[in-house]
């Protein structure tokens, strides 16, 4: 990128995209296939199960997911293998190398949508940083392929802060421009979470859904008349297992462990929600008394959709009143646990109707544990 002398290192998004999968998953299909699931494993392990030495599996609820979460349905890559009781897992063709591969096709795709509603050139466009919580490979980065497969001419790489990826993404992006070292980034989020869930797990299995965003950081300089200012970014880390994932390279230097359940997605939720919510609502108070912005003039919330209980005990810690859904919109009663393009979901979807003036969030927290608060004000 050549330095422009114009440019005023004032960060800004410009625009937002979103690829969803056509597959979708409800409740109902979701329960039917794991409680078939259920009574094939009881009826197999029977005589272990009476006497003693195998524990039997719960059947799940509809009623059961919907308590718990808030979820009543979830967009998959791959619909027909996960319902399948002697799957239960995506599947998904292997690729050739010449070929785009699958987390990259989905990222482009919601990146050309970001670019088309800036009407941004990707001549313009000086970085791609792919934010997700898990990454197809080790190597090459997924954010060079996205680059390529886009025609970029500059640099990228990939992050993962798990569900707080894309908000650490637009910090990230945001500090580039901060610092002159580009003019437009692009922050891609491609999320095949169906792929770390484990869809034999009772307390989990309905949690994940897959998606891809994108969200367009520029210099106000070169950003389009209308976008959002990014008046402010707090991001904080706090080590925990609460939520893990053990697969990596190193999984089969350990040949022990290999296909164990924690080598997909495992949590204890109960810990998460009550060590989570007081972390988060304190770190949006305090960033916004920084800023000067006094939590209760938010006009909206655009929270991590994990679970429906969460986000409205953080909305009221920081509001001071119960929520409504203009003030805090959901998107994971469709889409899920989309991990980190949760939040930027929710703001793409329920933000056209704000007013020049207002200021909103955007918040993520999740594993790490981690948490992003990106605070942004409507221009135009």
């Amino acid at each position: 990128m050549s330095h422009d002398s114009n440019l005023t290192g004032r960060p800004v998004i410009s625009s937002t995209g979103l690829f969803t999968p056509e597959g979708t998953i409800t409740n109902e299909e979701l329960v039917e296939s794991y409680n078939r699931y259920v009574e094939i494993f009881n009826a197999d392990n029977a005589e272990a199960i009476a006497s003693g030495e195998v524990e039997a599996l719960q059947p799940s609820s509809v009623e059961f997911i919907e308590k718990a979460s808030g979820i009543k349905a979830r967009h998959v890559m791959t619909k027909a293998p996960i319902l399948d009781p002697e799957i239960m897992a995506p599947r998904l063709r292997e690729r050739s190398n010449d070929e785009l591969s699958v987390m990259a096709e989905i990222g482009v795709k919601a990146a050309r949508q970001a670019l088309e509603r800036a009407g941004r050139d990707v001549a313009d466009v000086d970085a791609v940083v792919c934010a997700a919580s898990n990454m197809e490979r080790g190597y090459p980065a997924m954010a060079i392929e996205i680059q390529q497969a886009l025609g970029i001419d500059g640099f990228g790489f990939d992050m993962n802060v798990a569900c707080s990826s894309a908000t650490f993404g637009i910090q990230t992006a945001a500090d580039y421009i901060r610092s002159g070292n580009a003019r437009s980034v692009l922050v891609v989020s491609p999320e095949i979470t169906s792929g770390h869930l484990n869809w034999r797990d009772r307390d989990s299995h309905f949690i994940f859904g897959d998606v891809a965003t994108a969200v367009l950081v520029e210099d106000v300089a070169v950003a389009p008349k209308q976008h959002w200012d990014i008046l402010g970014t707090r991001l904080k880390t706090v080590f925990s297992n609460n939520i893990r994932n053990n697969f990596g390279f190193l999984n089969r230097a350990s040949p022990e462990g290999e296909g164990k359940p924690d080598k997909l997605f495992v949590q204890e939720g109960r810990k998460v929600f009550k060590e989570v919510v007081p972390m988060v609502a304190e770190m949006i108070v305090t960033e916004a008394e920084r800023l000067g912005i006094e939590p209760q003039t938010l006009r909206r919330l655009w929270l991590h959709q994990a679970n429906a209980g969460m986000n409205r005990l953080i909305a009221q810690r920081v509001l001071g009143h119960e929520a409504t859904p203009d003030e805090s919109p959901t998107v994971l009663d469709t889409y899920a646990n989309t991990s980190s393009a949760g939040s930027i979901i929710a703001f793409h979807k329920h933000n056209e109707d704000l007013a020049a003036g207002d200021t909103g969030l955007i918040c993520s927290f999740g594993a790490g544990y981690s948490a992003g608060a990106v605070f942004v004000r409507k221009v135009a």
